[in-house]
């Protein structure tokens, strides 16, 4: 279960994080206006509190790992939010990335 609950974390923390830098890049680069910039600023801030809710205490390693999700999560929301099409070099990289990830939260650890 704890697995689990890190998982979910890593998504909802991809969701914040991702989403509110698209907003902000919405907001500037697109001229959507400072509402748009606003609600970014929002979500980056609840990234840094949902990070905290992951069930290891160790910043370093929840942030380290997050970066792997972070390069998968920002190409599935460009597929999902602008239409971009990532070749095999991206998938490849993306998938490297959830495999550290994986080795770095899930590996078993002597206590």
């Amino acid at each position: 279960m704890t697995v689990l609950r890190s998982i979910l974390l890593f998504g909802l923390a991809a969701c914040a994080e991702i989403g509110g830098a698209w907003l902000i890049w919405q907001g500037v680069r697109e001229h959507r206006g400072w509402a748009w910039m606003g609600a970014g600023v929002i979500a980056l801030g609840l990234y840094g509190f949902v990070a905290t809710l992951q069930p290891d205490a160790n910043f370093g390693r929840i942030l380290a790992a997050y970066g792997g999700v972070f390069v998968a999560g920002s190409l599935v929301w460009g597929m999902a939010v602008d239409g971009f099409r990532p070749d095999r070099w991206d998938v490849l990289g993306a998938l490297v990335c959830l495999a550290g990830v994986a080795l770095i939260m899930y590996a078993p650890r002597s206590t």
